[in-house]
């Protein structure tokens, strides 16, 4: 791989992926992940830091390494394209401005009087790579600390509290409107013609052998008067068609059968049929159910006309 792209090339594309990859996998809404979790991005950069230190390092060692060779040794590595010898001449400035390497002719003058067993050593300064990558953690952690600890941003802590808040929040609102998460407390009434036409097929399938197709009742109770057993109105209903009836003698649990969204349109259906007199309906079975709702909405709808009329 080295032979064909270039550290001036791979670095880039490494940089480029990492970040690519960051996006695709992590959910981080209307804001770019690498915005909405700073530690994250920090942890990136600080990886790519390093690829691109151990790139920089090889690479002068490379140009050592070639310096060092025979007229022969040069010849046979440029043919073989084994190291990155054709570098242009922007690349090798830039190379050079990074790591202010000296050549190996300057060995000598680099020398210094310390000497440790015959073990010597170079004066070199630190590569100018090291020490921007330095004042960047610095600086990094001057606004880190201002940012955290002055100014109180949200630690990690505070930043998952509220979003589990918020996920709490979302789910809530999610089962206020998923059809297949409905229960009674969240359940309405349908009044619409395809929504009762679902319902009437559901019934004439399910129900009717014990309800009649008319559902006027025959081993079931008559459903469309206003007589009920466990109590009328969409909630109730569809309370006892997803639990069913009274235990040992009542109506079997279609939760297992029916999806909520099919008990709501039974249900809005078979109160469509109210005030419907079959034939020959069955015997009032129960109490007469009113719904203390609907009176409470009919009173304040009639105060409303009042006073309307009295303006």
């Amino acid at each position: 791989m080295k032979k064909y792209f270039p550290v001036y090339v791979r670095v880039p594309v490494i940089f480029f992926i990492v970040f690519a990859l960051m996006e695709y996998f992590i959910d981080s809404g209307d804001r770019p992940a690498f915005i909405k979790y700073p530690m994250v991005s920090v942890f990136l950069f600080v990886f790519l830091f390093i690829l691109i230190a151990i790139e920089i390092t090889l690479s002068a060692v490379n140009r050592v390494m070639y310096q060092l060779m025979t007229p022969e040794e040069k010849a046979k590595a440029a043919y073989e394209n084994s190291l990155p010898f054709k570098e242009s001449d922007w690349y090798k400035n830039l190379m050079q401005k990074l790591t202010r390497t000296q050549p190996i002719e300057r060995e000598g003058d680099l020398l210094m009087d310390h000497d440790y067993d015959g073990i010597k050593e170079l004066d070199n300064n630190l590569p100018p790579w090291w020490v921007y990558l330095f004042y960047i953690c610095i600086v990094f952690g001057v606004v880190y600390v201002a940012r955290y600890e002055v100014f109180g941003g949200d630690d990690q802590e505070t930043e998952l509290k509220k979003e589990m808040a918020q996920a709490k929040i979302d789910v809530e609102d999610y089962l206020k409107t998923a059809p297949d998460l409905m229960d009674e407390k969240t359940v309405v009434l349908l009044t619409d013609a395809p929504s009762l036409g679902a319902g009437k097929e559901i019934f004439t399938t399910n129900c009717a052998a014990c309800h009649r197709a008319d559902a006027g009742g025959q081993i079931g109770p008559n459903l469309t008067d206003d007589h009920w057993i466990l109590g009328g109105g969409i909630k109730n209903l569809f309370h006892t068609i997803t639990n069913g009836g009274r235990d040992g003698k009542g109506m079997i649990s279609w939760k297992g059968t029916l999806k909520p969204k099919e008990i709501q349109k039974v249900a809005s259906y078979i109160l469509s049929l109210q005030g419907s007199n079959p034939k020959d309906p069955k015997e009032p079975q129960g109490e007469i159910w009113v719904d203390k709702n609907a009176s409470k909405k009919d009173t304040a709808e009639n105060k409303k006309v009042d006073s309307t009329q009295v303006k």
